[in-house]
């Protein structure tokens, strides 16, 4: 198990970041203050995708769920510091799963809905869970199917839902004795008491090179990434907020539900991301903070017809990210709609900036900024510093740049970060360089006067015409405003002459259709350097994206080359 050194836990104690308070003791906190407050409820179409009536459980109901867990897990013998591998998606019953791991002292390593066998294969030989929890019904999915091929005799089975296979536990309804268990639990508390600093998840990164890593974050580190968007996000106690992420990766854990933690809050769940469920939830359950892709944000900004039907009053914030926000769009939302859209750049190895309000009124900047060094206040108030310090090296000679408008590798460090790659030192050792700098394989550029970052793309996307540096993110986020367009995605192409060319994959918007010359029309009208343009376009029905929602620009580029080979 990777954990901080004893001096960078004294550091990180002694400024503020890190204290002695885990997830499990803020949740109960809530629960003791705010016993009859909604803390929880299900999305409305929760029998479709997964099973079950929707739920609303207030603080002191969802305690009782959690307590019930966790005296499930211990009596099934799962021990402090074990892996629970967990596959499921957003209902109550996962958020009642993560504390219930997190009050016993295990480790919950949570996966997409999305996985099979191949990705599933990976993920235990590498944490070897003592238990693999799933649902038995998942719409699309049969995830029991799966993990029954993978698990064998040394990993547990339990699942939530109806029609418990054999061998497995019921997670759903298993026996319980109310005064033995609390007897259970005690005893194992006092005898196991955990630490902020222990691990508590066990994340995985999209791994771009097809290689799964584990990413360990302890208590400590959740609550310091955390405090970023505390301000940002203008987040108040008792806030609703609905969260239409997957709870496995930064956006729902480190953004919602560390501030539900917070404010003691309300979470609505969301799952999977329909934009009709998705507004109806707005409308009713009347949410005052929320996350969107971009893509989402682009298509409800460019159909005034749907917005108008929304009643978005309740909404102060929303936060995007995971790809280059359009400017207009962010405009759009606060001058039409009076919503602040909060520009979030993320990972799960505790990458956070965020750009609110208060860091750029003008949506346009807050649209391709981020402030740089900044300080917030600390978890345990002892001062307002900083949570991640960064710096950026030059790609040519390693340099450390302090210049505006010259692009180099984001390197990070600070309390929010992770150690180490789960079980991989060499990935780890490639990761860090020898001072203990996090290499992000982010390209950013430090931006007007010096206060700010903006990001250029990721090191191995940079398109390379004639030697100069084209960042296809740059070209994304330009044409999302095009009215004709639904979805773009530039790549690099190939050439005997320049080295490579811009390609541009793009989905049409309803039944239009664009040209070359379209598009440079459009750009030409933003001021586009005539080098950056796209000179081959590739028609997709729909762009490739991840669990997360991220469009997969190498997947983009092989399928578009295939295409262009075929004569598509």
């Amino acid at each position: 198990m990777i954990a901080a050194g004893e001096e960078k836990r004294q550091k990180y104690r002694a400024s503020g970041w890190w204290g002695d308070q885990t997830l499990s003791d803020m949740f109960l906190a809530n629960a003791a203050a705010y016993p009859d407050r909604i803390a929880l409820v299900d999305a409305p179409n929760r029998e479709i995708f997964a099973f079950g009536e929707p739920r609303r459980l207030s603080y002191a109901e969802l305690k009782s769920d959690i307590d019930r867990l966790s005296c499930i897990l211990l009596r099934a013998g799962v021990a402090k510091d074990d892996v629970i591998l967990a596959q499921l998606p957003n209902i109550s019953e996962f958020v009642a799963l993560y504390f219930a791991v997190a009050q016993i002292g295990a480790i919950i390593s949570p996966t997409a809905v999305q996985y099979r066998s191949h990705e599933l294969k990976s993920l235990i030989e590498i944490v070897e869970p003592k238990v693999f929890v799933c649902a038995t019904k998942v719409k699309g999915c049969d995830h029991v199917k799966v993990a029954q091929s993978l698990i064998g005799d040394s990993v547990r089975l339990m699942t939530f839902g109806p029609d418990t296979p054999s061998g497995a536990i019921d997670l759903s309804n298993a026996a319980n004795d109310k005064d033995a268990d609390t007897a259970i639990l005690l005893d194992h508390v006092a005898a196991n008491p955990v630490n902020a600093d222990d691990i508590f998840t066990i994340c995985w990164t999209s791994g771009t090179t097809g290689t799964p890593k584990g990413v360990p974050r302890s208590h400590n580190h959740w609550a310091a990434v955390a405090a970023a968007g505390y301000e940002a996000l203008k987040v108040e106690q008792g806030d609703i907020l609905l969260n239409p992420f997957p709870l496995i990766n930064m956006a729902s854990i480190g953004g919602i539900t560390m501030c539900w933690l917070t404010i003691a809050g309300t979470m609505v769940l969301h799952h999977p991301f329909d934009p009709a469920v998705f507004l109806e939830q707005i409308n009713t359950e009347r949410p005052n903070l929320t996350i969107a892709p971009p893509a989402v944000l682009n298509m409800l900004a460019q159909n005034p017809a749907l917005l108008a039907n929304v009643d978005l009053s309740c909404l102060r914030v929303i936060a995007s990210g995971s790809a280059p926000l359009s400017p207009d769009m962010v405009r759009e939302f606060q001058e039409k709609c009076g919503i602040i859209i909060v520009n979030v750049f993320g990972s799960n190895e505790g990458m956070s900036f965020i750009t609110g309000e208060a860091d750029a009124p003008d949506p346009e900047l807050r649209a391709c900024l981020f402030p740089r060094n900044k300080p917030y206040q600390s978890p345990y108030g002892v001062v307002r510093s900083i949570n991640i310090e960064s710096r950026l090296i030059s790609q040519n000679d390693g340099s450390v740049i302090e210049e505006c408008d010259i692009a180099g590798e984001l390197q990070i460090r600070g309390p929010s970060l992770f150690e180490g790659y789960y079980g991989s030192p060499e990935q780890t050792e490639e990761a860090f360089t020898e001072d203990g700098w996090f290499c992000t394989g982010d390209l950013f550029e430090i931006a007007g006067d010096g206060a700010f970052y903006r990001f250029v793309g990721r090191c191995k996307d940079l398109i390379i015409r004639g030697g100069m540096n084209i960042s296809p993110e740059e070209i994304d986020q330009l044409l999302e405003g095009h009215p004709a367009l639904a979805e773009v995605s530039a790549f690099s192409l190939p050439d005997p002459t320049l080295g490579e060319r811009v390609g541009l994959a793009y989905v049409p918007r309803a039944d239009n259709d664009v040209t070359l010359d379209d598009i440079s029309e459009y750009l030409c009208a933003k001021d586009f350097a005539i080098f950056k343009f796209p000179e081959r376009l590739v028609r997709f029905d729909s762009l490739p994206r991840n669990v997360t929602n991220k469009v997969m620009r190498s997947e983009v580029r092989e399928r578009a080359l295939a295409m262009i080979k075929e004569g598509n």
